[in-house]
């Protein structure tokens, strides 16, 4: 659809319900099967994968002395998933493989360890890119509006660096379809910028793209077939769609309860805001969407992942949602490993 596609906003009680039992669903990937994948903090951490028929079963890290907790997670080519590790006080990103074996991809950058990480991504290039929301400890001391030691790691075949530094409390990250922009969430800077990507991964031009308002707490991105952002706002339960010109958004989904939203907002004008504002979530039916992918034979269904929640959520959006890179990736492995 183009340009003067009618938004209507959404009744939440109508959106349909996917999968159960879940852990801490904070990223959701889909694929052109039909199967889903997201993150889970059972026990060792691993994913759930969904079937097409919502049967819900676990990819789970083998070795139950390493304990991860995947944040976001992202599809390779070969099966296996790049989990971003959003540990207490420790972070990086982690292979695992459909046998329930992890190792290492990046846990230090510039002769530091990195701090609990938030979110990774390939591009077309086959760089990793690795989101670190804040170098506070603990990172509820960064829930602020004047946060700004978040930034973003590459790592190409010349190792990893800092590509980004400075940001708002970084979160999801996304590429524009030509792959010469990279865009991202500010979630307490309330900010959507981006930035111009060389030839050699070199990020420039910090351009902002949407300043967010009250309520708003812009956590998951990802972008339709038009060049539009899809944005999932925690707390407010907010699903936001932001013009491919930045000139103007519309709210697709809210789920808030008034009172905690209120006073989750007062905390946050104050200085004050901490874990328990985030920690509940007393909405009616969504429990802090953190994520959004597109999937689907046309990529018109929506997806929401939830901090808090034990089940998905969908719905059929008016816009089709741009190809994902790991959308045709081959996932045998994975369904031979589960005997699906």
């Amino acid at each position: 659809m183009g340009a003067g596609t009618e938004i209507v906003l959404l009744d939440p009680a109508r959106l349909s319900r996917i999968g159960n039992g879940l852990r801490r669903p904070e990223c959701v990937l889909s694929h052109r099967s039909g199967y889903l994948f997201c993150s889970d903090w059972r026990d060792s951490g691993g994913v759930s994968v969904i079937s097409p028929a919502g049967e819900v079963r676990r990819l789970a890290i083998a070795d139950r002395q390493l304990e991860l907790r995947p944040n976001g997670i992202a599809l390779e080519p070969d099966g296996s998933f790049i989990l971003a590790h959003l540990g207490t006080t420790e972070g990086g990103a982690f292979r695992l493989y459909p046998d329930g074996s992890v190792e290492p991809v990046l846990t230090s950058v510039e002769d530091l360890p990195l701090p609990p990480s938030n979110f990774p991504i390939r591009d077309a290039h086959g760089r990793l890119w690795l989101t670190v929301s804040t170098r506070k400890s603990p990172r509820s001391d960064d829930y602020r509006s004047s946060a700004s030691s978040g930034f973003i790691v590459v790592l190409d075949k010349n190792g990893p660096r800092v590509a980004a530094d400075k940001l708002g409390y970084t979160n999801e990250i996304a590429f524009s379809a030509d792959g010469r922009h990279l865009f991202v969430n500010e979630t307490f800077a309330r900010r959507l910028t981006r930035f111009d990507v060389a030839a050699d991964g070199e990020l420039s031009n910090a351009t902002l793209v949407w300043q967010f308002s009250t309520g708003d707490y812009p956590d998951g991105l990802v972008l339709d077939e038009q060049g539009g952002f899809w944005i999932t706002s925690i707390v407010s339960n907010r699903v936001i769609r932001v013009s491919p010109d930045g000139s103007s958004a519309d709210r697709i989904l809210e789920d808030a309860d008034p009172g905690h939203l209120a006073w989750t907002e007062a905390a946050y004008v104050s200085g004050s805001m901490g874990r328990p504002h985030l920690d509940q979530q007393p909405a009616p039916t969504l429990r802090n969407i953190s994520s959004l992918a597109f999937g689907g034979p046309e990529l018109k269904t929506a997806y929401l992942g939830c901090l808090l929640g034990q089940e998905l959520f969908a719905f059929t959006s008016p816009y089709a949602g741009l190809r994902p890179l790991h959308f045709d990736f081959d996932i045998s492995p994975i369904l031979q490993a589960l005997d699906f």
